[in-house]
């Protein structure tokens, strides 16, 4: 068994067990919204860090699928199953659609249009109150209850999180380490050389883009159920650039960045404001550091500092270290 095996399993046990030595409800809830962030940095780190599209209107899919889930539940009173596939199905249209849209251009082009997109979904689920409820938001919804589990618990509620947090995770796992990953880092880093070998790179960006999405939609699910509520506010330019700071702040492009990135402002978010009026100006300070003295992010800054660590460790040489000494040397065999 190698050591990414066993740190793989301790990190496991610890997650699975948070809610016993974590204490009370308060920081038993403060690791769910860190599950469900990092959910919606991983969706936004596929299209940032792998297919080098930055978005800033990525949050417009979580609100997206909240409101559809929440809508479709109080209105027409579907199940949350039932609820939960409709608003994924049409968060994936809506990714899909606006692809077309957002992927004529490239650069800051992209960026902007982008931003406009969510914009426009902004301004719907703030001015189309008989839909969405206007600025009063869609309330009075519940928790669903898979195989009879109470969700409304604390800890029942953690453990549901973590469940979807790992099958998201190891569904982005498999995806980027697969062949069309692959690809989706080829249009990344040298698009005109992948046209040339023949691959279809808007196709691939806009495969990327609908998957991105989607993946925000199951965020956008996770926190209608947490919050039990759902406003505008969660479509705001202020919530994808939050997101996007994560994974900028985690590492663009790694697997384990965007979720380093969730933990860091979830925690000054709700820690550090309680103590610090100004937090948002302790948050800025952090991030000028990050940009400063690990400009790659949080964890290929780690990885870079093992990495020279273990090469600052000297190797002992074992005929060097008998020659050294005379009395060993006369033991040796």
């Amino acid at each position: 068994m190698n050591r990414q095996s066993v740190a793989t399993g301790a990190l496991a046990l610890v997650l699975a067990t948070a809610p016993y030595w974590l204490g009370g409800d308060y920081y038993i809830n403060l690791a769910t919204q860190v599950l469900i962030a990092a959910l919606f940095a991983l969706s936004l780190n596929l299209l940032v860090g792998y297919a080098g599209l930055v978005s800033l209107g990525h949050a417009g899919y979580l609100g997206l699928s909240a409101y559809t889930s929440a809508w479709l539940v109080l209105n027409l009173k579907w199940g949350h199953l039932a609820a939960a596939a409709g608003a994924l199905g049409f968060t994936g249209l809506m990714a899909a659609v606006f692809g077309l849209v957002a992927l004529r251009a490239s650069g800051l082009s992209f960026l902007m249009i982008t931003l406009a997109l969510g914009q426009v979904l902004w301004g719907l689920a703030y001015r189309w109150a008989s839909v969405t409820g206007g600025d009063n938001g869609l309330s009075g919804l519940t928790r669903p209850a898979p195989f009879g589990l109470d969700l409304n618990d604390a800890r029942a509620f953690y453990w549901f999180a973590l469940v979807v947090f790992v099958l998201v995770f190891v569904a982005v796992r498999v995806l980027v380490h697969s062949p069309f990953g692959a690809t989706i880092r080829g249009t990344r880093d040298q698009p005109r050389r992948m046209s040339t070998l023949g691959y279809d790179v808007w196709r691939i960006r806009w495969l990327t883009f609908t998957a991105s999405g989607v993946l925000g939609g199951v965020a956008g699910l996770m926190y209608v159920y947490y919050q039990q509520f759902i406003s505008p506010h969660s479509l705001s330019l202020a919530g994808s650039a939050e997101m996007l700071l994560m994974v900028i702040a985690g590492g663009p492009g790694t697997l384990v960045g965007p979720i380093a990135g969730a933990a860091l402002v979830v925690l000054l978010k709700n820690v550090a404001s309680a103590y610090i009026d100004r937090w948002i100006m302790l948050l800025g300070i952090v991030f000028v550091l990050i940009v400063m003295f690990v400009p790659g992010g949080i964890v290929p800054g780690l990885q870079r500092l093992w990495t020279r660590l273990r090469a600052g460790v000297p190797r002992v040489d074992a005929n060097a270290a008998l020659a050294a000494d005379p009395v060993a040397l006369e033991k040796a065999p």
